[in-house]
């Protein structure tokens, strides 16, 4: 148990410094800060702000006129109000006479009890007096209870919680101490020491172990010390690689805060069982982890023996660089004998096929010759900027079907191809095996192998020529046919082969993006409202309060409308009045004023460092700034006097303002991109913006109305901007044709706004969803699920409160890996111009300030989800999506399997926000090759309870106030 710091031991044992010095250890004591010795001044000066014990020391009856004597110990109340002013004083003083006589730190216990602003300024107090002292605590409720507090380090949650638990992965989120792992007793039992030892060391920044295990395990407690000093170098980010119920748990550690920006990681592998446990496939890890690394080497990924933890480090790939110029494509030689169709994956058009680093791609085509012919099929891929091709051969599957994978592990643009020929020799040894085997084969058969080697022996060179020689000579001497059918001759045969009718598919190109092209959260706001003063106009500085509640709700791309200066010519006022009041901000998309147009800030936001340091503040944060890039301009933009020769004019002069019937923007004009001037001049400038403000640290650029520009430009300029950049990330704000959406798609937007906004109904959202995962547009269209737009008050949210709220956040959260909210969502704001799917008193016209704790609010949903969603590569993309069979028109069951399909999310959602729903509905056993009558073992995420599903058939109510349900299921687990 810690001693209170007014202990009857007013220093320290005697000796105790001495010995500690001696040993090369640094002295800390645990210290409950609440423990006050029931005598102490204050106690009786401030009694409200201690709990005090009260006993009788008399036997026989209590005389309730009586008051009993207190006893035992005073609890001081470190979170009251007054704590501060009336206790701190003592204690720090108290602190620092302990520093004095010799403790070089503290370990605070209970510290989640004691106010964050009295931990923070004990700390900073201790510090002035002894700059090295060492400040570490222990929280029951974790270490994102003591955020912010200046600590050196907070005790970790392994000491609480098995491997499969997201909670090792959440608290680094925003931590500045360090993690100390503190095993349980349990877990540093006989039969579990190495593992636990190994993995808390792994997994953490420091440990805390009983001095008897240094006794009875010195070996394997100095080597968890040089795993922890190993692991010091990734003390940032960590995530989970693949699904909680794999037997292989699989972690990465970043040397950075936010794995996408590392420059090296540490992959950590545990076997969690007693058993010999296969590693878990490369492929299946990257994918998931957020940036590309250098490959690792083979004997990585080898088996891992009972409770084994391996710990591998790797630098940050260089992403591809590419001259924009050197964008083409290998043509392919044509023959009339061999075909290569239905290649899959493939995007019409030559388009390259989207995918994120290190994500498998499973390349299958249909390839055949005439008559009997044995064919040999290879596939070869390679990164753009490289000459030469990696070679997978292909398996042959039954109805001509051929089939190999690949994965890349650099970001950036691929390409692969097929080649096939015809295998003479092949084909040979094939049918002479059937003669042999039918008794049939003559002397003749026996020439005409020997003759196939003869004429490779002609065609050779070098070793292959000499080699083949000798088989050559011995094949006249002998007819034998083992020497005909022998691996040795068939190996050289293959290296000697001049592949005749030779025949290589079309190129096909892959992007391979980061995660975040697949997997983000974003959170949309107009900086400027987001100042504390009523009425007054918001700036970037405002916006920096606000990021940790947006961090903590989960979001990792925050994305502001225009930032630019905005025109006064025909300004907008409130709900697209066209009167506005002196002082009415205007529309941020009318961009453009005499202060500058697209490469400009808007005044009253900041300067561009005020813009740089707030990039920087969200980086600190874990979020990355996204900036809305429309090409549009108020009658005031500059480009109108400097480059009038990218417009189009009127023959009176005038300028036809923008539509988008009915709606008109008449604070808008268009550029013409066929305009005289406009080739190439308008053209590059658009480029240049984008490129000015990835300079200035924005990857993401949200395109506003991409459809109406052309198509053209969006091809050689994002591609373009990717060949110098290929971390930049495009979404298009497109809600057209789907076929224009899809093309958009094709031509290099790595994201989609959707039609998920109006799919409000179950076989609706079933539809869409399969369209979207089960035909072609699944290799290049990445649908993000935003919930709602500045532009769009869906009727759903208008008149189905704060329950409607919660069934499409669950809904856009676990279907795609790309979820948005524009702020407002979180506080169920839904009030519409009547009629009409637009917000009343709509922010595009004018400042809204809110409170971001009004009662009601789903912050808590949200940031639930999210957390999941980090928590649970299942989540992080739509391509998984299955449905399963709930008898209810009204409820909606669809599972996420985790990549290496050890678990399964399952997601229930009732889409009536007013009445409680029910339905049977089938658990998925099958998918695990389980009956209809076994059990299961299944988590709710949401609500954090564990229970068993026995059978298929199992029924669900669901009603307003819960109106979804998210499960885990995994066999072999237990509840």
């Amino acid at each position: 148990m810690a001693q209170g710091a007014f202990g009857a031991e007013r220093g320290l044992p005697v000796g105790l410094q001495r010995r500690c010095d001696d040993a090369g250890l640094a002295l800390l004591l645990d210290i409950d800060l609440a423990r006050f010795p029931i005598e102490h001044p204050l106690v009786t000066k401030q009694p409200a702000l201690f709990a005090l014990r009260r006993s009788t020391e008399r036997e026989g009856p209590v005389d309730p006129r009586v008051s009993m004597p207190a006893s035992g110990e005073a609890r001081a109340r470190l979170r009251a109000e007054g704590a501060i002013e009336a206790l701190l004083p003592a204690i720090a003083d108290r602190l620092i006479a302990l520093l004095d006589a010799g403790a070089q730190g503290f370990r605070f216990f209970d510290a989640d009890r004691i106010a964050p602003q009295f931990l923070t300024a004990l700390v900073a107090q201790l510090r002035a007096h002894k700059p090295d002292v060492m400040t570490i605590a222990r929280a029951a409720a974790g270490p994102q209870a003591l955020a912010n507090t200046g600590l050196d380090g907070v005790v970790s949650s392994f000491g609480v919680c098995d491997l499969r638990s997201p909670r090792l992965v959440e608290e680094r989120q925003g931590s500045a101490a360090a993690l100390i792992a503190e095993p349980s007793p349990g877990q540093l039992a006989d039969a579990h020491i190495e593992r636990s030892l190994t993995a808390a060391a792994a997994l953490s920044d420091g440990l805390i172990v009983p001095l008897d295990v240094l006794v009875r395990y010195p070996d394997l407690a100095n080597r968890a010390v040089g795993v922890i000093r190993q692991a010091a170098g990734f003390a940032g980010e960590m995530r989970r690689l693949n699904g909680a119920g794999s037997a292989v748990a699989a972690f990465l550690r970043a040397d950075t805060g936010d794995v996408r920006n590392c420059g090296a990681a540490m992959l950590v592998l545990v076997n969690t069982t007693a058993k010999a446990q296969p590693a878990p496939a490369p492929a299946d890890l990257l994918s998931a982890a957020g940036a590309a690394f250098e490959p690792l080497g083979d004997d990585a990924f080898v088996e891992l023996q009972p409770g084994e933890v391996r710990m591998m480090t790797t630098d940050r790939a260089k992403p591809i660089l590419l001259n924009p110029a050197a964008n083409g494509a290998v043509a392919a030689a044509q023959t009339a004998r061999l075909v290569i169709e239905d290649v899959s994956p493939i995007v019409e058009g030559g388009f390259p096929v989207k995918r994120v680093v290190g994500e498998a791609i499973t390349v299958g085509a249909t390839v055949f010759a005439d008559g009997h012919e044995q064919l040999a099929v290879e596939l070869l891929w390679r990164a753009a900027d490289a000459s030469e091709w990696t070679t997978v051969p292909m398996a042959e599957l039954p109805n001509l079907r051929w089939q190999a994978s690949f994965a890349t592990t650099r970001m950036g643009r691929h390409e692969f191809v097929i080649e096939a020929w015809l295998d003479r020799f092949g084909g040979f040894t094939r049918d002479f095996r059937k003669k042999l085997d039918a008794g049939v084969a003559t002397s003749v058969d026996h020439a005409e192998g020997r003759l196939l080697v003869e004429q490779a022996r002609d065609r050779s060179k070098g070793s292959a020529k000499k080699e083949l020689g000798k088989f050559a000579t011995s094949l006249k001497r002998d007819d034998n046919p083992a020497l005909l059918l022998s691996d040795e001759l068939a190996a050289v045969m293959a290296r000697a082969d001049d592949r005749p009718h030779r025949l290589r598919s079309a190129v096909q190109p892959v992007d391979a993006e980061r995660l975040t092209a697949r997997f983000s959260s974003w959170y949309e706001l107009f900086p400027r409202s987001q100042s504390t003063v009523p009425g007054q106009h918001g700036s970037f500085d405002d916006v920096i309060p606000r990021l940790p509640a947006i961090r903590d709700m989960g979001f990792d791309t925050l994305y502001f409308p225009p930032i630019h200066p905005i025109g006064t010519a025909n300004r907008k006022g409130p709900n697209n009045t066209l009167t506005p009041a002196p002082g009415d901000p205007g529309s941020p998309y009318a961009i453009g004023a005499p202060e500058g147009g697209h490469d400009a800030i808007h005044p009253e936001l900041g300067s561009l460092e005020d813009f740089l340091r707030l990039v920087d503040a969200a980086r600190d944060h874990g979020m990355e700034i996204a900036l809305d890039f429309a090409i549009q301009c108020s009658p005031d933009h500059p480009w109108l006097k400097e480059h009038p020769g990218w417009f189009a004019w009127r023959p009176d002069g005038s300028m036809k303002y923008a539509e988008n019937p009915p709606k008109k923007y008449q604070d808008i004009v268009n550029v013409e991109f066929y305009a005289k001037d406009a080739v190439p001049g308008l053209w590059a400038a658009l480029r240049d913006v984008v490129l000015l403000w990835i300079e200035r640290g924005v990857k993401t650029f949200r395109v506003d109305n991409p459809h109406t520009k052309t198509l053209p430009f969006w091809e050689w300029m994002i591609g373009d901007v990717r060949a110098r950049h290929p971390e930049a990330i495009f979404l298009a704000e497109a809600f057209t044709k789907p076929a224009m959406m899809y093309r958009l798609a094709k031509v290099g937007f790595s994201q989609s706004y959707t039609y998920f906004t109006w799919r409000d109904e179950k076989a609706e959202l079933t539809d869409y969803i399969t369209e979207l995962t089960t035909t072609p547009p699944k290799e290049f269209y990445r649908p993000h699920f935003f919930v709602n737009t500045p532009d769009i008050n869906p009727l759903f949210l208008q008149t189905s409160g704060r329950p409607g709220f919660r069934i499409r956040a669950v809904l856009a959260a676990t279907l795609s890996g790309l979820f948005g909210v524009y702020s407002g969502f979180e506080l169920c704001e839904a009030a519409p111009v009547p009629g009409k799917e637009e917000y009343l008193d709509s922010e595009k016209y004018e400042i809204r300030q809110r409170d971001w704790t009004a009662p009601g609010n789903i912050i808590a949903d949200i940031t639930m989800l999210n957390r999941l969603r980090r928590a649970y590569p299942a989540l992080q993309t739509h391509l998984n999506t299955r449905f399963y069979a709930a008898h209810n028109d009204r409820i909606i069951y669809f599972a996420k399997p985790a990549p290496d399909g050890a678990d399964m999310i399952l997601v229930m959602v009732s889409l009536d926000p007013h009445n409680p729903q029910e339905a049977d509905f089938e658990v998925p056993l099958w998918e695990f090759g389980l009956s209809d009558t076994a059990s299961i073992a299944v988590e709710d995420l949401a609500e954090g309870h564990r229970f068993d599903w026995h059978g298929k058939t199992q029924h669900i109510r669901l009603d307003p106030d819960q109106p979804y349900r998210i499960w885990r299921i995994a066999p072999g687990e237990t509840a």
